[in-house]
């Protein structure tokens, strides 16, 4: 006689993301590679000071800045108790972290069952099992890229948007940054693998593509084509169904005219650059070892302005560098005057092993460092605001999206980007038939700035209804039960419910505080 048995239910998992988008971009693909080898998303709010909770966690560290290790090992510590109360819970390490600490892992936190670095994101499903059917941790570190990551599975978290990466590693020696060693020098995609991934993504419902790279505009280095990148900009014009374009983060020394002009002379890609200045002083950009001086990027900025007078440009800036005087930041806070960026990441210098910085005898005192920070920061937000005032008044083209704004919910608004990538508040219409989806596209009048963003409170101008905003009802409806034909609750006022409940768990991958 046969004995019937309750099916095994399939393993969840989350997946705990830190720093740069290639790491975002690299989470997707991590999702994807579990999902095909049979994991389903968690749908467990891990709530206040818990990291994440399912069967298999996947933390996707962060080597950049020393805060990032710290905040991953704290968070190991967390999951031990989280792990001894689970039967069966796995914790999986990848990232650059994982790349550079390799064993060290798991002498400092044996209950993590796999280590696993950036150049072999596909082996984790495979590194799991055997580590479940042996009892044994597993690390396994690949100093070479297996296959390009746009080759794996994907889970998109926006239906409307989407990373596409043309590269991975970089050439530079840049003396504060651990990244080449991790990442390995720079590998190129051809154009062709990257235009018919944008157009598959487009027929999925994608309206903006972001081109991702360590340095974007040194794409075509392996060729000795200095005018590749400018052309795959081009080629994205022609892609049908394809709103938005948008790429980061390039580099000054590479930085040409032809991307310029493919820049404003293709309407599709958008009217923004992140510009990494790192510091305004020529000395130390000489010991950072970044082959550009202030001159020459001031030059870009003019150039840019030039040929797209409404161009929003943000940056990076490291304070404190190895031998910085007060000559040296007083250059840096010069340049950001004039240079009016729009927004700028902004960064206390950190040590990190590896890397010739860190042995570097004129290290700058904390406290120094700390007071130069705060000073840029205020420089920064007064300017910041300065420029979004200036936006007041005008109509700008929103694109929607799900998680822009934390309090969307209470303040009856759904939030998404302008073409510059200013982030914009928008108020919606009380009747539901008028509101945006995320993923749908609106003109829309700016009535107030903040340094940080934009408010829209007066009614809204044109609304486009999107293959983007149908993906995301498709998918609200296949994750609700909601049947076709009966509108999603969620649809409306918010990327959830207009003064109804908090935004739900977008399941499966989570941002870590870094």
């Amino acid at each position: 006689m046969s004995v019937d048995t309750e099916p095994e239910s399939p393993r969840t998992y989350q997946v705990v993301t830190y720093g740069c988008q290639m790491n975002v971009h690299d989470s997707e693909r991590i999702a994807g590679v579990l999902e095909a080898a049979g994991f389903v998303p968690s749908l467990i709010d891990p709530g206040p000071g818990v990291p994440a909770d399912a069967d298999v966690v996947v933390f996707n560290t962060c080597a950049v800045r020393e805060n990032a290790a710290n905040r991953l090992y704290g968070n190991l510590g967390h999951m031990a108790a989280i792990k001894a109360g689970r039967p069966g819970m796995q914790i999986a390490v990848g990232g650059c972290m994982a790349q550079q600490d390799k064993a060290t892992v798991v002498a400092r936190a044996p209950w993590v069952d796999v280590v696993f670095g950036t150049n072999n994101l596909g082996s984790l499903p495979v590194l799991l099992e055997r580590a479940r059917m042996e009892h044994v941790s597993q690390v396994e570190i690949k100093e070479a890229l297996e296959t390009f990551p746009s080759n794996l599975p994907t889970r998109r978290e926006s239906p409307s948007s989407a990373w596409v990466s043309i590269s991975v590693g970089c050439n530079n020696t840049c003396t504060f940054c651990i990244v080449p060693r991790l990442r390995g020098r720079e590998t190129d995609r051809a154009p062709e693998a990257i235009l018919a991934e944008i157009r598959t993504l487009v027929s999925a419902g994608v309206q903006e593509v972001t081109l991702l790279g360590q340095n974007v505009n040194n794409y075509g280095v392996e060729v000795g084509d200095r005018q590749a990148f400018a052309k795959l900009l081009r080629a994205c014009g022609d892609i049908e169904g394809l709103r938005r374009v948008r790429f980061t983060s390039p580099h000054p020394k590479d930085f040409t005219s032809e991307v310029i002009a493919a820049m404003a002379e293709t309407p599709n890609v958008m009217p923004s650059l992140h510009m990494p200045l790192q510091s305004g002083s020529n000395d130390v950009l000489r010991r950072m070892h970044r082959p550009y001086r202030r001159e020459r990027f001031r030059g870009i900025l003019a150039e840019v302005r030039a040929a797209m007078p409404d161009a929003a440009i943000t940056t990076d800036i490291i304070v404190g560098f190895p031998g910085e005087t007060e000559q040296d930041f007083d250059d840096t806070l010069s340049l950001v005057h004039e240079a009016r960026f729009a927004a700028a990441f902004t960064f206390q210098y950190s040590k990190r092993p590896g890397t010739p910085a860190a042995t570097m005898s004129d290290q700058v005192p904390h406290e120094v460092v700390q007071q130069r920070y705060e000073r840029l920061v205020q420089e920064i937000e007064k300017i910041s605001w300065e420029e979004n005032k200036t936006q007041v008044g005008r109509r700008v083209e929103v694109l929607f999206a799900e998680g822009e704004g934390r309090k969307d919910v209470g303040t009856r608004r759904l939030s998404g980007r302008a073409r510059d990538n200013r982030l914009v508040h928008v108020a919606m219409p009380d009747d539901p038939a008028e509101r945006p989806r995320p993923g749908d596209i609106a003109t829309v009048e700016v009535t107030y700035a903040a340094p940080h963003h934009l408010i829209a409170d007066a009614p809204l101008g044109e609304l486009i209804r999107t293959a983007g905003g149908d993906a995301w009802e498709a998918r609200e409806r296949a994750e609700s039960g909601v049947a076709e034909g009966v509108m999603p609750a969620s649809v409306g006022g918010t990327t959830q419910n207009i003064g109804g409940t908090a935004p739900r768990l977008r399941p499966g991958i989570v941002q870590g505080d870094d």
